[in-house]
């Protein structure tokens, strides 16, 4: 599979997300796992790891402020209507956060930042200048790689910033657009619009 058409594949999964019931998020964390096999699990745990305040607070969020009938019947606590939606889109996240860790395993930094320089190479004909953009997210990628030290965002934050350090070229090598990944890049749009209009 081309890079380009893993990533187009990833962002269908994300705009599919929103319109899928609980049964469709857990269909989609199957067919992850069985497009990456075992191997997917530990990044994916890891990112959900990264992640857990921002699943937390979306959780109490969502459970506390959906207005239905309160859990229990006591009044202090989230209601059973803000309950299912917080489940709901903790899932969902979790599956996204699955979807990127299986993009990230299968293309590596250097292969989704190729992936994206195929992706936007028709926005160069238009006058846009997509080569920055690609630039930026390959020094990014590079700086998510390496793992903060303790107490590094204080520093971020004052005036003592982390010096900007990144390689001095780029290299992108990108294999040919084929009639597979044409293909498969229909059927992904086709299994959109089916999710989106179902």
């Amino acid at each position: 599979m081309h890079p380009s058409c893993a990533l187009i594949l990833w962002l269908a999964a994300v705009l599919a997300l929103p319109a899928l019931s609980p049964a469709g998020a857990l269909a989609l964390a199957a067919a992850l796992l069985l497009l990456a096999g075992g191997s997917l699990l530990r990044p994916w745990w890891k990112a959900i790891r990264r992640a857990r305040w921002l699943l937390l607070t979306l959780w109490l969020i969502l459970a506390w402020n959906t207005p239905g009938e309160a859990f229990a019947d006591l009044s202090w606590m989230p209601t059973y209507e803000g309950i299912a939606a917080a489940n709901l889109h903790a899932l969902r996240l979790i599956v996204m956060l699955g979807g990127l860790a299986w993009l990230l395993h299968r293309l590596g930094r250097d292969g989704l930042v190729s992936a994206l320089w195929g992706l936007l190479s028709p926005c160069r004909a238009l006058g846009l200048d997509s080569e920055r953009l690609v630039v930026r997210l390959s020094l990014v990628l590079d700086h998510l790689q390496t793992e903060p030290e303790k107490g590094a965002w204080r520093r971020m934050l004052g005036i003592a910033a982390l010096p900007a350090t990144g390689p001095a070229t780029l290299h992108l090598a990108l294999p040919r657009w084929t009639l597979r990944d044409s293909l498969m890049a229909g059927l992904i749009g086709a299994g959109l619009l089916a999710a989106l209009y179902v």
